[in-house]
């Protein structure tokens, strides 16, 4: 069975900045915590932040709070983590939650604490990709689960 790493706010758990989630209601997030695949993670918990802590965006290959509090060391802890939890669980497949400095696969904010977005990726799905799991971001969960698909039918010959 492929296993999914998926962004733990999207699984409804209020791990975000603010200390609210961003629970997805996909039917095929569902199905897969039904069967079983599912390896919840928080990058930025798991690199020790807190929860509530300071909305923080990327600055080019920084993390920083819009107090301007350089938290980079905090966001690589977490994305490093996130891997090993992928490793240890033989993830194939990542879920992210878009626009994160941690978790956006195509989009960021752009550093203003506008709600720009520009594209790029944060920290831990770019080390997600080197380590060959496919990234995925919160609004692709049909493309997603086409790939687990096919990914299975690969693996059944």
């Amino acid at each position: 069975m492929i296993r999914i790493v998926v962004s733990a706010c999207l699984l409804g758990f209020p791990v975000r900045h603010d200390g609210r989630d961003k629970k997805s209601e996909h039917p095929v997030l569902q199905r897969w915590l039904d069967e079983g695949r599912i390896v919840s993670a928080c990058p930025e918990v798991l690199g020790g932040l807190t929860i509530p802590r300071p909305p923080a965006e990327r600055i080019g290959d920084r993390i920083v709070t819009n107090g301007g509090v350089d938290v980079t060391d905090a966001f690589e802890k977490g994305a490093r983590a996130t891997a090993a939890q992928a490793d240890a669980f033989n993830v194939r497949v990542a879920i992210l939650k878009e626009n994160s400095p941690s978790c956006g696969s195509s989009f960021v904010y752009d550093g203003t604490f506008s709600g720009a977005r520009v594209p790029g990726e944060g920290v831990t799905a770019a080390l997600l990709r080197t380590r060959g799991i496919a990234v995925f971001s919160d609004e692709q969960l049909d493309a997603a689960a086409e790939y687990v698909a096919r990914l299975e039918r690969e693996i059944a010959g």
